[in-house]
């Protein structure tokens, strides 16, 4: 991944307005390329996800109820509280109102996303319950699809940043709902068709590869767009990295104490933590890019006047630059 972040910088460094092609494929404010990308990250974890599986939740309920707790009644308000604390207040010398209220924008698009795709990775480095963490990603999925829009709409009042609601359920819709949907079609599918074994240890294993692929290429792509905005002002990503990483920790050992308390065996517990503690960053990725556009269409823009002026067009791709750089 760091050889793709760097040579994304490098190339959005050297190519100048050569990334004008990509950037200009655009649909409804929508970045073709990226859109695909994102979507083949996450079409591939949808298909492990089972409805089925939430029949089961009577059995164990105390560890579901603490991962809704803690991805949608304590950490959006928690990353939108150290956004403010940090970006409003402590770095008022370094970042003024305009660019502290992007940033917060991001931290709030980032801190209302719960971890989806990486859930049962951290579910197998942590020795998890797989069925378990199943349910567990099943019932955050359904949840995104009634929760993300109203919360994000709710935070977001603390910033002079709007995203259109329509942006916003579009964006459930194309990077959730699609993906899920097709996931879940799949899944059943080939199960009723092959069987569970043959798709979990033939079928599945062939996706993975698409994964990797999908996310190292988004991160050079949106790297590129971001190179020169990465580099005229690397002293952001520090000032960006000290609250999120406060809001990692801070939830991790918030969900980890309060499992502990619940007496929650190991295997509940620890994915249960380290849900909370990750997020959906492919969805909230989408969600930036649609309102705020690329930085090499802000440039088009000022030329040719979209959006009904240039002054209004630049201050999009401006928004974009910051809070995306604030979400990677």
């Amino acid at each position: 991944m760091a050889l793709c972040i760097g040579a994304g910088i490098l190339i959005g460094t050297t190519a100048g307005d050569s990334m004008q092609v990509l950037a200009d494929k655009e649909v409804y404010n929508v970045n073709i390329p990226i859109a695909i990308l994102i979507w083949l990250m996450i079409y591939p974890m949808m298909l492990q996800v089972d409805f089925s599986s939430i029949k089961n939740v009577g059995n164990a309920p105390k560890g579901l109820i603490l991962t809704v707790i803690i991805n949608w009644l304590v950490k959006p308000f928690t990353m939108a509280f150290f956004a403010w604390i940090f970006f409003e207040h402590l770095y008022s010398v370094w970042i003024d109102p305009d660019q502290a209220g992007k940033y917060i924008a991001g931290a709030i698009l980032l801190g209302v996303a719960p971890c989806t795709a990486m859930v049962f990775v951290w579910s197998y480095l942590t020795d998890g319950d797989p069925n378990y963490t199943l349910v567990q990603v099943s019932v955050n999925d359904l949840i995104i699809l009634v929760a993300f829009v109203p919360l994000v709409g709710l935070l977001l009042d603390i910033t002079d940043i709007t995203v259109p609601y329509n942006t916003l359920v579009a964006s459930v819709l194309i990077f959730v709902v699609v993906p899920l949907a097709a996931g879940a079609a799949t899944n059943k599918f080939f199960i009723k068709r092959k069987g569970e074994q043959w798709f979990k240890a033939e079928f599945l294993p062939r996706f993975k590869p698409v994964s990797i692929i999908a996310l190292l290429l988004t991160l050079w792509l949106l790297f590129a767009f971001q190179g020169e905005n990465i580099l005229d002002n690397p002293y952001i990503i520090l000032l960006i990295a000290i609250p999120l990483s406060i809001q990692s920790y801070f939830i991790f050992f918030v969900a980890w104490f309060a499992g502990q308390k619940l007496k929650l065996p190991h295997n509940i517990c620890s994915p249960a933590a380290l849900i909370g503690t990750s997020n959906f960053f492919e969805l909230a990725v989408a969600v930036a890019i649609a309102p705020f556009r690329t930085p090499q269409s802000s440039r088009t823009g000022d030329r040719s006047g979209r959006f009904g002026g240039s002054t209004h067009h630049a201050e999009s791709g401006s928004s974009r630059q910051q809070v995306e750089v604030l979400i990677f």
